[in-house]
């Protein structure tokens, strides 16, 4: 499972026109289950973004979490980050999971960092939407979180 992750001082997610999902300071997580992932990949990915120390401490320093600022994440869907561009032009997506299985992860890697105390705002799946974000540093982060093999 991939995440972007993005430092904000606010984001949105608007779709046909309606803000949908809005927070303050916080994370803008772009979120995608590739295919193998599991249930237990959307729970450690959500757990190491709650831990992701990226947010300043009095000496400037990055050794703050989200529980630390009470920052909040806004997690939108983006099956695009399992993009192959190794051969020609135009990105191969063959490796993202399918979509009933991309929903169901992405609802509950969401749900699961809800839990973990961290207030969740969310896009809609599959919705065409219109972002919007003010990055703050700008501190950008990719995570990932490879299938376990038994």
């Amino acid at each position: 499972m991939r995440a972007l992750i993005q430092r904000v001082t606010r984001a949105s997610v608007t779709v046909d026109g309606e803000v949908i999902g809005s927070i303050g300071p916080g994370v803008l997580a772009l979120v995608c289950a590739m295919r193998g992932d599991s249930e237990a990949e959307a729970e450690k990915l959500a757990a190491k973004l709650s831990k992701l120390r990226i947010f300043e401490d009095d000496a400037g320093k990055m050794n703050r979490a989200l529980p630390d600022i009470g920052g909040a994440a806004l997690v939108v869907s983006q099956f695009t980050l399992a993009a192959d561009t190794s051969r020609g032009n135009r990105p191969g997506f063959s490796e993202a999971a399918d979509p009933e299985t991309g929903r169901r992860l992405y609802e509950h890697f969401a749900d699961h960092l809800a839990s973990l105390g961290t207030p969740v705002e969310r896009g809609r799946f599959a919705a065409d939407m219109a972002v919007e974000l003010v990055t703050d540093g700008p501190i950008t982060i990719w995570l990932e979180v490879a299938p376990s093999t038994a």
